[in-house]
């Protein structure tokens, strides 16, 4: 059986349309990778894309947005809120279907390796590719970001890459490549501008600072929309649940005196994180799936909330040339089945 594999890349670049054009052109012109998602936002000078399909054309997909990156950008002139080593920051590899945990480790170091060689490129494994225990962390593997790392790399042996050159590239820096969990990229926005109460509320649901299990959590003040947000890495929805993290940040902002504006997802969901929902709040288990998807959305807030959020749902009608919610799509191989950005920040990724 083809091995199904979802991948995320994060790239260094939030505002210049053109060159995120051209990265997601470059997915959407691979037979058989699907993007279905792309995001961009120019206050964290990120992009993130989702894309998914046979292991074979999600790499050969990659590897093509990753040409571009390079081509276009330069670490040296990049300057953005978000924690980042390079052009392209990180590409996970998440196993969906039959594919199991080893399947996408074994991808991961492949494909690291792979564009070390071609790209002159310093990569570090991390999550379950991660061949030390000091790498695991994404956030350990950015230590220090670009800037630090472009001194580390030479002088800390502790630093040095599990592939490529002992040095950063000169203008794409380096990357992290590793396999992991379906992780959940969400966040929630503030009725209010307050960036303390919105750090606040993080460090109270984040798992590092004695919260909720499997939650990553940073506060962050936004431009557009004029908030104060809450963004937030769920690592294992089956562990805690969305409706559980979206309770305690509404009821923490609710014992300051604020209301929650919205939510948002960064990519796409596991119909599993919906229909969580969509029990805790009451919605007839008897109902069509995509009405349930529809009310767990409302419950949350959700921006934009539609079927078409869920992975299973999108890679199903990618299978079948339409949209997730029945309707014709534009399907067909290497089509680019995503929103255009920029839309919402900001995977923690």
């Amino acid at each position: 059986m083809p091995h199904l594999i979802e991948s995320v890349p994060n790239f260094s670049d939030g505002t210049r349309l053109e060159v995120v054009d051209a990265l997601a052109a470059a997915i959407a012109a691979t037979p058989g990778a699907h993007l279905f998602d792309r995001t961009s936002d120019a206050s964290h000078d990120r992009t993130v894309l989702t894309l998914a399909g046979e292991a074979d054309a999600v790499q050969a997909a990659l590897e093509a947005s990753i040409a571009v990156a390079i081509d276009r950008i330069d670490m040296n002139v990049q300057h953005g809120e978000h924690p980042r080593i390079g052009a392209v920051d990180v590409v996970p590899f998440v196993p969906l279907d039959t594919t199991t945990m080893a399947d996408a480790v074994a991808l991961a170091r492949a494909f690291g390796e792979r564009i070390a060689g071609r790209f002159d490129l310093p990569v570090y494994l991390y999550a379950e590719a991660a061949t030390r225990p000091d790498r695991v962390r994404l956030a350990d593997v950015r230590r220090g970001e670009y800037e630090g790392l472009r001194d580390a790399i030479l002088a800390d042996p502790e630093r040095a890459p599990d592939f490529g050159p002992r040095r950063l590239h000169p203008t794409a820096g380096a990357v992290a490549v590793g396999a992991r969990p379906f992780l959940v990229a969400w966040n929630v926005n503030l009725a209010t501008t307050d960036l303390d109460l919105a750090k606040s509320i993080a460090a109270h649901v984040r798992e590092s600072s004695g919260g909720l299990p499997r939650v990553q959590a940073k506060g962050f003040r936004l431009d557009d929309p004029d908030c104060a947000q809450v963004s937030m890495n769920l690592l294992d929805v089956g562990v805690t649940p969305m409706w559980r993290v979206y309770e305690a940040v509404r009821d923490e902002a609710a014992a300051a005196g604020v209301d929650v504006l919205e939510s948002e997802l960064i990519g796409l969901a596991p119909v599993r994180a919906f229909t969580d929902v969509a029990d805790h709040a009451g919605v007839p288990a008897g109902l069509p799936v995509e009405e349930r998807l529809r009310a767990a959305g409302a419950w949350m807030r959700l921006r934009g909330a539609d079927p078409s959020m869920a992975l299973e749902l999108r890679l199903a009608a990618a299978g079948e040339g339409r949209d997730a919610a029945g309707g014709p799509g534009v399907g067909g191989t290497g089509s680019a089945e995503a929103a255009s950005g920029p839309a919402g920040p900001r995977a923690l990724r």
